[in-house]
């Protein structure tokens, strides 16, 4: 009977000990609900607060980029005389007028000559200075600063050395000519000459952003790569081809694209050189778009062309990301 009685008072107290250290236990871990809905609420405050960052630059573009573009392709849907004017509705008339006009051709094919052409030489010449700056040398990072000075400086700045070297009359690249004989050149005063001035101006103004792009790129590329070519018996060129330009397929994807854009809407640069002449031969779309809009005054029409540039690059965009994936597919 006594051991019964212990045994009872014994499973009491223990029972006892347990109760007591439930309530502390569920004190000390906190239900997995209480977590989930803690951490939810971080997750909450960091996505508001992510968007609080975006929203400035989202109200911008949109204020700057979006709604002109907007505004401009409305535009392209009326006739009008300038700005100020009230516009009239005239649904595709202009597209049918712009697209049917043999000037609208010859400047398309005119930028877009200028875009391959120019895209072609900065890609070819960029890369080639990229891999000469990559290699080791003594005052290296004092050429890899000096390669990007045509880059810093301003487009007008830059056309105007160059206007004033090619001049016919005081220029110092005839007068070098005129040196060994040979007569004054007028490098604007023919279609020919002009559009080679302005490629190769083109091309000495916007290489280095190539370069130092294509130059950044080649620090990625892992030297075991390099090593195992050279044990196979590759040279320079072998593993130019098939060491880095396949390592950086992407990255020369996405420049060519980018340089392609960018030089088919260039605008500063011909306008500066030689306004589209003689006689149009250097005219291309945005020149174009610019001569109706502003010089003529067929808001319409200049808002047109300007549209059915954008769709010309988007398409062009589409089809070369399709033709030319930016990751491999297996």
């Amino acid at each position: 009977m006594s051991e019964t009685v212990q045994q009872t008072s014994a499973a009491r107290a223990h029972n006892s000990r347990i109760s007591g250290l439930e309530p502390a236990a569920a004190e000390a871990a906190p239900p997995a609900s209480r977590r989930a809905s803690g951490g939810g609420s971080v997750l909450h405050r960091d996505r508001r607060f992510f968007i609080l960052l975006l929203l400035p630059g989202v109200v911008v573009s949109v204020a700057t980029i979006f709604l002109p573009v907007l505004y401009a392709i409305g535009l392209s849907f009326y006739q009008a005389n300038s700005f100020i004017d009230t516009p009239v509705f005239v649904g595709l008339d202009n597209y049918v007028r712009v697209l049917s006009d043999p000037g609208y051709w010859h400047a398309f094919f005119n930028g877009l000559i200028y875009a391959v052409a120019t895209v072609v030489l900065q890609v070819v010449v960029g890369i080639a200075i990229a891999l000469i700056l990559h290699q080791p040398f003594r005052g290296r990072t004092i050429v890899r600063g000096l390669a990007l000075t045509p880059y810093i400086l301003p487009t007008v700045v830059a056309v105007f050395i160059w206007k004033w070297l090619l001049d016919p009359n005081y220029g110092l690249i005839n007068a070098a000519a005129a040196f060994f004989g040979y007569p004054n050149i007028d490098w604007l005063g023919s279609p020919l000459l002009a559009w080679s001035s302005i490629i190769f101006v083109s091309v000495w103004h916007w290489t280095p952003f190539v370069t130092i792009t294509f130059l950044a790129a080649l620090q990625t590329v892992p030297e075991e790569l390099y090593e195992a070519a050279k044990l196979d018996g590759a040279g320079p060129l072998q593993q130019l081809f098939f060491v880095t330009l396949p390592v950086l397929r992407p990255v020369l994807l996405v420049i060519i694209l980018l340089r392609t854009i960018f030089m088919f809407n260039k605008f500063d640069i011909i306008w500066l050189m030689t306004s589209g002449g003689p006689l149009n031969a250097t005219e291309h779309l945005p020149l174009l778009a610019y001569n109706k809009t502003f010089m003529e005054f067929d808001i319409g029409g200049g808002t047109a062309i300007a549209t059915t540039s954008f769709i010309f690059l988007t398409a062009g965009m589409y089809v070369y990301l399709k033709l030319f994936p930016l990751e491999d597919r297996e």
